[in-house]
């Protein structure tokens, strides 16, 4: 009897996380799935089942894949910069330094931000003639102005500085904390055998920490692919769709040219991507990340 009402208790008490977690999460996305096999509603004309046409649309669009690389370039780009940089400054946070606390916040501060206060600052450090950088450049070295944003050459890489810049201060936290839960014994072992400090961080320290990167690659991964807000202030996808990502082109899909129908296979698609991913790197990488 005590047990079957600790089992109602414990239910009783998931309940309401289970509720919103289908609510927000599950309804939607098998909705969404639904959606994707039929056309878009307008007006009186209610939508019809299309079976995979929308699929096939979305295979045959050059939009999408155009799209779908830039994605694939900005994940690239943007992951291994932004954990790289969370190690080095975490490492860096992490020793006896004055002013440690202050460079810490320093650190951290892009993180609090708002994605569309982050997009308005590099907006003025971007702009052409008047910004920051212009500004900088043609002072120092004498360079003409230059459109970053305007150039399909590096439309997509100032958008990438952006990301590194704001998520490498978050990922340096979880590293903080690794570093922190470290036994000392094991360094102060290693340097009585000899190890320098690239030996001790290579051999200890780094596989120590793969857990925390697989972690944080795993968020990384996911929050390359639902960037909305910085290109919707810095570049609306332009030019020529050379700074578009795929969340993007959903809501550009869904909201500007009421295509719900098509929005929701991209959407589908995007949920395989990035299950896909997910799934892969817990599957290869998960094994490899305990230090033995």
């Amino acid at each position: 009897m005590t047990s079957r009402r600790e089992w109602i208790y414990g239910w009783l008490l998931l309940l309401p996380a289970m509720v919103l977690l289908f609510a927000f999460t599950h309804v939607p996305a098998i909705t969404t799935l639904l959606n994707s096999f039929f056309s878009t509603p307008r007006g009186r004309r209610a939508a019809k089942f299309v079976g995979v046409e929308n699929y096939d649309r979305m295979l045959s669009d050059p939009v999408f894949w155009k799209v779908f690389w830039n994605n694939v370039w900005y994940a690239v780009g943007t992951i291994p910069v932004s954990i790289a940089l969370a190690i080095a400054m975490a490492l860096w946070v992490n020793d006896r330094l004055a002013g440690r606390s202050f460079v810490r916040m320093a650190y951290f501060t892009p993180t609090v931000l708002p994605l569309i206060a982050v997009a308005n600052i590099w907006l003025f450090f971007y702009t052409p003639g008047f910004g920051l950088f212009d500004q900088i450049t043609g002072y120092l070295f004498g360079w003409p102005s230059s459109n970053y944003l305007g150039n399909t050459d590096t439309a997509l890489v100032a958008v990438m500085v952006v990301t590194v810049w704001k998520e490498a201060g978050f990922f340096m936290i979880f590293y903080l904390a690794a570093l922190q839960s470290i036994p000392l014994s094991l360094k102060e072992a290693a340097q009585i055998e000899g190890a320098g400090r690239w030996t001790v961080f290579w051999r200890i320290t780094f596989p120590l920490l793969m857990p925390t990167t697989l972690f944080v690659s795993v968020n990384a991964v996911i929050n390359s692919f639902r960037l909305v807000d910085h290109i919707f202030i810095l570049t609306d996808g332009g030019p020529d769709n050379a700074s578009k990502l795929l969340l993007f082109l959903i809501y550009e899909v869904a909201f500007r040219h009421w295509e719900t129908a098509y929005a929701a296979s991209l959407t589908v698609a995007l949920l395989v991507i990035l299950s896909l991913l997910a799934i892969g790197q817990f599957y290869f990488v998960d094994r490899k990340v305990h230090y033995k």
